[in-house]
């Protein structure tokens, strides 16, 4: 188990080391530039800007301080837009508003969809496995940027205290939790299906049946651990995701999350938080990745002895 989890993290090392070089050398690809408004500066402005920021010297030169910044110094740039702001400084005012709506979508996602695909896999081609699969695959189908107005028109303008916009209290995240936790729900729902079935039509299912087990014991002692690998599968990579890449619920809702900042960085051409904010999407994946591992090493006692 140890080598393995060694080997994962090397790997998400590696990953992340890719990641962020090509996420480099692409975003400098980008036509136009980032001091570019509406108004074109003299040459020797440009210059000037180009030289405060390192722009001017070879791509390599720029990749290599840009390494050793992080490495030494912890340091991931200045804003190439917002004078005299640190791309740090930015991440870490909007993670902890990603962070605390990703939680809470996921768990909306949890509670939602594991009980359905259940009662799916158990009711399985009988009509509540069909209308439960029917509203899961809706749910994959609709996007985001559609439910988020739905249900700021059908609980945002009638539920009192429910905000449509904005990131002043507490139930500012209630609608963008529930917009990204029923769509996460669906597919983790019918995940829970498939494992679930699968688990349910095993022989010692059937066994235990046969020696009179009830319905609640199958499900929860004997089928829940396999049948959920799936799913848990899933769920680290989209934990991640919700946090970094639900620019659309948070533009809906206009939350000051990381999303956000990415449209805007890439519209801005801001090469620098561009390359933080992906540094860090980047770090949570393996770090989700890692802890489903871990997970699934838990839930499946053969997995201990593979190397």
């Amino acid at each position: 188990m140890t080598r393995m989890l060694l080997k994962r993290f090397g790997q998400g090392i590696l990953v992340i080391v890719v990641l962020q070089t090509i996420t480099f050398f692409l975003v400098r690809q980008l036509p136009g530039n980032p001091f570019l408004g509406e108004r074109k500066l003299p040459q020797h402005i440009m210059d000037q800007l180009n030289n405060l920021y390192g722009l001017d010297q070879s791509a390599w030169v720029q990749y290599l301080n840009y390494w050793k910044g992080i490495i030494l110094h912890g340091d991931f740039g200045p804003s190439l837009i917002r004078e005299g702001v640190q791309v740090s400084d930015i991440i870490a005012q909007a993670f902890p508003v990603s962070l605390w709506l990703g939680v809470l979508g996921m768990l909306i996602a949890v509670l939602a969809g594991i009980p359905a695909g259940m009662l799916a896999a158990y009711w399985r081609n009988r009509w509540p496995d069909a209308l439960i699969m029917l509203l899961a695959m809706a749910g994959i189908c609709i996007p985001a940027f559609v439910i988020a107005p739905v249900l700021g028109i059908t609980l945002g303008m009638h539920i009192p205290g429910l905000s449509v916009a904005g990131w002043d209290d507490a139930l500012c995240a209630v609608l963008p939790a529930l917009t990204l936790g029923l769509v996460n729900a669906a597919y983790i729902a019918r995940l829970t299906r498939g494992g679930m079935a699968e688990v349910l039509s095993a022989d010692f299912i059937r066994t235990a049946r046969a020696k009179g087990v009830g319905a609640v014991r199958i499900l929860f002692v004997h089928a829940l651990r396999s049948g959920l690998l799936p799913a848990v599968s899933y769920l680290g990579p989209a934990f991640a995701a919700l946090i970094t890449g639900s620019f659309v619920v948070e533009s809906c809702f206009q939350v000051p999350g990381m999303g956000l900042h990415f449209v805007n960085a890439t519209t801005d051409r801001d090469y620098f938080l561009i390359q933080g904010l992906v540094l860090c999407y980047g770090v949570l994946i393996v770090a989700a990745n890692l802890a489903v591992d871990i997970a699934l090493v838990a839930l499946n006692p053969r997995l201990r002895s593979n190397p």
